[in-house]
């Protein structure tokens, strides 16, 4: 128990707070161009197709690997001088995404759509490259001992920021309407400039900025482009099956986020209300998110990456079966908990199943820029492939549309049994509480 306690307290370390804090200000503007901003569109009738394809205003989600070695690698004007290359970075960006989201809230989507485009796509780009900097904060700031409960603190606090900018941002839009809730999420955005601010620059932070080797300005430039823009993408293509466990990562949650951008619109054509979806759906799928994450984990650490993916996604593909009981069933409180508890429990395990299998693909040499990579291409269906299920939900019933959608898991659970066979993975001996027979 005392050893158990003993653990514990890493989680009080100032370092461990502002990981805590940083992952606040990552999640926080993820909801407010995907599933609330959904919401807000579906109530100022706008079409599901149009809705559909508002999903592509996060692309910047899936391509932000190219450019997180200029992120990752470049000064930041004036700001790097004073506060050092991470909170330099990191300080700019949360101010203009502070600025951006304002901006957001105050445009009317039914009048001017095209706006509300054009700055759902700028909010996405700037919270696309914070997370940039701050996974690479994250990594220099922490001990290598600290980085498990690092990543731990990181998915609590990024849990709670779409907390806020989901269920928080239906609550403020419910009594001061959506200007005023975007206001409000704009303004959360202090927590994490104010956690840059009174945390250290990592000390590792500056070796990035020294000198590449080369005798002339080209040569040191190309030296400086190969490490930071090839290497990691090269060390990648070495692994065996590299292209087939792209093609997973892009498939594996392609079902989960088909679903997601129609699931706001479900719920206002069947008259649940603003408060009801924020309890239910937001509030409580939270909760049941964060069991499933931990179970997720034990799992995992009991029969190894391939088996708890290939239950995690045939469990959270079939939840989608859920929806159309739900769509049967209607106006039901009751079903919409048990709906939600559904979805959401098996969306965690999944979750953890994929985040450690991802992990541990990485090579320690290039981290940041290969899970910048790998994670990408994870958010690629919410983001691109996703974008006809509003065209689809339009021609078709709600019960039909969710039946098709969950054939959509089919893919990613046969290719996790595909690289079962041919790529079991072989652990590193450092890594024995995640080893399993895969």
């Amino acid at each position: 128990m005392n050893s158990w306690l003993e653990s514990l307290r890493i989680y009080r370390e100032p370092r461990m707070l502002a990981v805590l804090f940083m992952g606040f200000s990552s999640g926080l503007p993820f909801p407010l161009t995907f599933a609330t901003l959904s919401y807000w569109l579906a109530e100022a009738g706008v079409s599901r197709t149009q809705i559909g394809l508002f999903v592509l205003v996060g692309l910047s989600y899936s391509y932000k690997f190219l450019w997180s070695p200029f992120v990752d690698r470049l000064p930041f004007p004036v700001l790097t001088r004073r506060l050092g290359r991470r909170r330099g970075w990191l300080l700019a960006i949360q101010t203009a995404l502070m600025a951006s989201i304002l901006a957001l809230g105050w445009n009317d989507p039914s009048a001017q759509l095209a706006t509300t485009a054009a700055l759902a796509v700028l909010v996405a780009f700037l919270s696309a490259t914070q997370d940039i900097v701050i996974d690479a904060y994250r990594i220099e700031l922490l001990k290598p001992t600290e980085q498990g409960p690092g990543a731990a603190a990181t998915q609590w606090g990024y849990r709670f920021g779409l907390l806020a900018s989901g269920a928080g941002a239906l609550y403020a839009a419910h009594f001061g309407g959506w200007a005023f809730s975007y206001a409000v999420m704009a303004g959360l955005m202090i927590v994490g400039m104010i956690t840059v601010l009174l945390t250290p620059e990592p000390a590792e932070s500056a070796k990035a900025l020294e000198p590449m080797p080369g005798n002339t300005a080209l040569e040191r430039t190309v030296a400086w482009f190969r490490r930071a823009a090839i290497d990691p993408f090269v060390d990648f293509m070495k692994r065996p099956g590299w292209l087939a466990i792209l093609v997973f990562v892009v498939l594996y949650k392609l079902a989960d986020a088909l679903i997601g951008n129609m699931a706001n619109p479900f719920y206002v054509s069947l008259g649940f209300t603003k408060i009801e979806v924020a309890n239910i759906t937001k509030l409580f799928g939270f909760i049941a998110t964060l069991a499933g994450v931990a179970l997720g984990g034990l799992i995992v650490r009991r029969i190894g990456f391939y088996r708890s993916l290939l239950i995690g996604g045939i469990l959270h593909g079939a939840s989608n079966l859920m929806f159309a009981v739900q769509a049967m069933a209607g106006h039901d409180l009751g079903m919409l908990t048990l709906t939600i508890f559904v979805d959401h429990f098996t969306g965690g395990l999944s979750a953890a199943a994929l985040v450690g299998y991802l992990s541990s693909l990485c090579n320690v040499a290039f981290t940041a820029t290969q899970y910048a990579l790998l994670s990408s291409l994870a958010a690629l269906p919410s983001k691109l492939m996703s974008s006809p299920a509003g065209w689809l939900a339009d021609r078709m019933d709600w019960v039909s549309f969710f039946v098709a959608m969950t054939l959509a898991a089919v893919p990613g659970i046969l290719m996790v049994l595909w690289l079962m066979r041919k790529f079991p993975l072989r652990l590193p001996v450092a890594q024995p509480a995640l080893a399993g027979n895969d």
